[in-house]
C-alpha cells in the first residue's frame, strides 16, 4: 500500500513536513490494515522527492521529514527496509525563475496476511448496514484542514487552517483494534478516510459496490466542512451489519467510534441536505480518466 500527504507539508500553505510524514505513514498502515494485514507485521519504504537541498530551507524540511520517519516507524513498529531519494526536483526557466516541487514523501508498505479468506474489501456490500467511523472524532486535530483537498480548492476559515497532527498513541492502537475486528469477521467492508475526507471515503465505497441492477446508497448523518471533508489521520469507515453492531462496539472499547450513516437501496448519497446519485458520482470520478 501507499501513503501520500503532500499537502500537509507544503510550505506554501504553512505545512510541516514532519506532520506530513507521520500522516503518510499512518495512511500507509491504514490501507494495509483495511484489507486484513497484521499491523504488527508491516515494513515500509521511504520515497523522497524534494527540491534542491542546496537551499537551506529545503534541507531543513528534509530534516523535519527524516525526523518524522524515525518517530513514525518507532510508534507504528514499522521498520524501513529500503527507499529512494530524488533531491533536485526543480528547474529554472529562460527568464531566470526557479520552479520547485513541494517537499514530497511517498511511504510504501508491505504487510502479512495470514489467511486470505479473512480479507476485506472497500466496496459497500449490501443495504441495511451501518457506517461506523473509527478513530479521532473531535478536537483540534479533527477540525484542522490544512493541506486538505477542500482547502486547496476553496480555502477554509482560519479556525480550520491548521495542519492535522497524527497521534502516535491513538493511531497504532486504532489500527490494532480494526485488525482484530476484521480477523473476527465482524466487518463487511473497510476504507480509510484520506483524500477528500469522510464524504469522499463513503462515495468511493458506494461507487465500488453499487450497480444499476443492485443499487446501494447511503444516508450520512455528519455535517460541517471539517466533518465531511477533513482529512485528519487515523480514521476508518467500517460497514457493519446491525446484528453485529453491539459486538463491534464492545470490541472497540475506548477506541473512539461513532455511527456516521447507514446504507440503503436508493443508489443515492445523501448528506447535509444535499444528494447525488452514485452513477453521477462514478461518472465524475471516472470521467477524469476519459482522455
Amino acid at each position: 500500500s501507499c501513503g501520500l500527504q503532500t499537502g500537509m507539508g507544503d510550505p506554501a500553505i504553512g505545512g510541516d513536513p514532519y506532520l506530513m510524514t507521520l500522516a503518510a505513514i499512518d495512511e500507509c498502515v491504514r490501507n494495509l490494515v483495511c484489507v486484513g494485514a497484521d499491523p504488527t507485521r508491516i515494513a515500509i519504504l521511504d520515497n523522497f522527492c524534494w527540491p534542491s537541498c542546496r537551499k537551506p530551507e529545503n534541507l531543513g524540511t528534509l530534516v523535519r521529514a527524516a525526523e518524522g520517519c524515525y518517530d513514525g516507524a518507532i510508534a507504528y513498529r514499522t521498520p524501513f527496509v529500503s527507499g529512494k531519494d530524488s533531491l533536485n526536483n526543480q528547474f529554472t526557466t529562460q527568464d531566470g525563475r526557479t520552479i520547485e516541487i513541494p517537499p514530497t514523501l511517498l511511504i510504501t508498505g508491505m504487510g502479512i496476511v495470514e489467511d486470505v479468506s479473512r480479507c476485506v474489501t472497500m466496496d459497500a456490500k449490501r443495504p441495511g448496514g451501518v457506517l461506523l467511523l473509527v478513530g479521532p472524532q473531535d478536537g483540534a486535530t479533527v477540525s484542522a484542514m490544512g493541506g486538505s483537498h477542500y482547502q486547496r480548492l476553496w480555502g477554509v476559515p482560519a479556525d480550520h487552517a491548521g495542519v492535522p497532527r497524527t497521534d502516535l498513541a491513538i493511531g497504532p492502537r486504532t489500527a490494532t483494534a480494526i485488525a482484530k475486528l476484521i480477523q473476527s469477521r465482524q466487518v463487511l467492508s473497510a476504507h480509510d478516510v484520506s483524500d477528500g475526507g469522510l464524504l469522499s471515503c463513503i462515495a468511493e465505497m458506494l461507487i465500488a459496490g453499487s450497480t444499476p441492477e443492485r443499487p446501494i446508497g447511503a444516508e450520512v448523518s455528519v455535517s460541517g466542512i471539517a466533518g465531511l471533508f477533513g482529512e485528519s489521520p487515523s480514521r476508518y469507515v467500517l460497514e457493519v451489519a446491525t446484528s453485529s453492531l453491539e459486538a463491534v462496539k464492545k470490541s472497540l472499547g475506548d477506541v473512539p467510534h461513532a455511527i456516521v450513516g447507514s446504507l440503503n437501496d436508493t443508489g443515492m448519497l445523501r448528506a447535509a441536505s444535499e444528494q447525488a446519485s452514485v452513477e453521477d458520482l462514478a461518472r465524475a470520478w471516472l470521467g477524469t480518466l476519459d482522455w
